[in-house]
């Protein structure tokens, strides 16, 4: 693709239309063109040949005008779809955005899934990290930042602004904890009987079908384009599976355990269903008064997306709680508690190992890997959230927001009036901690504001 038509593509101007505009007009020469006029210098070379009077200045207009019309020039229309994208995965980033204005042809050829195959082939994809905060007012903040957050890195909004007003009628407070799911230059925010389709071309959020089910803390995936749910509701343990084309959801299976704040990844058409606690379909205290929390906190649920069917669970070792979960590369990552300190494990979950360890009976699949450094006062006193994001195939990005009792107001909060009333001062911190698999340690990303610590983050490749 020329250099020239990628400017052209990004232009606002409207004095012309652009090159790729005009690609798709139909081409205005004629079935038959004009003869041409025989040349004068051949007629010179002719013996006995004298040289003809010259042509009116109207003339030569209209020969250069024939002329023209006798050698076309190939349209990009006329392509097949194969070599028009081809064309098209080569355009620059900072020009795509206006692809798909140019025709409908276009548009649908720039959100196909095989438009990023070709672009991830050819190494053109890029990754950006997005982090949607939706506020009380239906307004939600956005800033994105390019991975990897290291060497000077920065979140910025969006090329038009960092609030993004939310559609009308759609926030109804649904969208606490919400879940974000990338597909390809969309993102997804799942909330509780709440959702909305925000395109990072554009910049615009459109609300679309919510879930079938009412959920709050829930699993979510995508898997070949679609995207799947569980957990997070005590009425049901339906797995819940919807498709961006007809934006209408279904259910697929019955989950095995039904949860409530769990956490989903998918690698390799596997749906995890990750952490949480044991729910009943009732809203009922167990036998002793009292939930044993522990009863799928390191427990995984693995559901095949293209069999249909849940393989064997997985545990975590050591009998952690799950707080954070995702996938990079064809592994699982988990973060797991316990109680006073932290554990980060890897798990290869491609077919081909899947089958191998099947075929072997080996149960020792999980690797400890080094674990993240969260300040030791914040795991102890501490009330973290934390939030995993994969990038790529070797990074795994993790946000943490620590709220930790303040150490000036302790002894009021434990004897005083204060603490009688139940008031309690927090200092808040948030941090982000880039995780490399390849070099097997961890580093200091670029912080987020204040005002997003507790914000929902996601990936986004085009």
């Amino acid at each position: 693709m020329p250099e020239s038509m990628a400017e052209t593509c990004s232009c606002s101007s409207s004095r012309t239309f652009s090159w790729l505009v005009k690609s798709c007009l139909p081409d205005p020469t004629p079935t038959h063109p004009a003869p041409r006029r025989p040349d004068p210098h051949l007629l010179l070379s002719r013996p006995g040949n004298k040289a003809p009077p010259p042509l009116p200045s109207r003339h030569r207009r209209h020969d250069t005008e024939a002329d023209a019309d006798c050698d076309p020039a190939p349209s990009l229309s006329s392509l097949p779809d194969d070599l028009l994208l081809e064309c098209l995965c080569r355009v620059p980033l900072s020009s795509l955005p206006a692809l798909s204005f140019v025709c409908r042809r276009f548009s649908h050829l720039v959100d196909s899934p095989l438009f990023l195959r070709l672009r991830r082939s050819h190494g053109l994809l890029r990754r950006s990290l997005y982090a949607l905060s939706i506020s009380d007012t239906g307004h939600a903040l956005v800033l994105s930042s390019p991975t990897p957050l290291l060497a000077g890195a920065v979140w910025e909004p969006p090329r038009s602004s960092a609030v993004l007003p939310l559609p009308v009628g759609v926030f109804d407070g649904g969208f606490s904890h919400c879940r974000l799911v990338p597909i390809g230059r969309f993102v997804y925010a799942i909330g509780r009987n709440v959702a909305i389709c925000y395109d990072t071309w554009r910049e615009k959020a459109t609300p679309i079908s919510p879930t079938l089910f009412p959920r709050k803390k829930f699993a979510a995936a995508s898997v070949a384009g679609k995207i799947y749910v569980a957990g997070g509701s005590s009425k049901t343990s339906a797995v819940e599976e919807y498709d961006p084309v007809t934006d209408s959801w279904r259910v697929v299976a019955e989950a095995p355990r039904r949860r409530y704040g769990c956490v989903g990844a998918a690698t390799d058409g596997v749906f995890y269903v990750i952490g949480g606690l044991k729910v009943g379909g009732r809203w009922e205290a167990p036998r002793g008064g009292r939930l044993d929390a522990h009863t799928c906190a390191g427990t995984i649920d693995l559901y095949d997306v293209e069999a249909r069917a849940w393989l064997r669970s997985r545990a975590v070792p050591g009998g952690g709680c799950i707080v954070g979960a995702c996938a990079a590369g064809g592994r699982l990552y988990v973060l797991a508690s316990h109680a006073v300190e932290l554990s980060f494990w890897g798990w290869d979950g491609t077919a081909a190992t899947r089958r191998s360890r099947k075929r072997s009976g080996d149960g020792c699949d999980w690797a400890r890997l080094p674990t993240p450094p969260v300040p030791q006062q914040a795991r102890v006193g501490g009330a973290g959230r934390f939030a995993c994001v994969g990038v790529g195939d070797s990074t795994v990005v993790l946000l943490v927001h620590i709220s930790i009792p303040s150490s000036t107001n302790s002894s009021v909060c434990a004897g005083g009036d204060a603490g009688r009333r139940g008031t309690r001062s927090f200092d808040k911190e948030g941090f982000v901690l880039v995780y490399d698999a390849i070099a097997g340690e961890w580093n200091r990303g670029k912080e987020l504001p204040p005002a997003l610590w507790r914000a929902a983050c996601t990936c986004v490749e085009c």
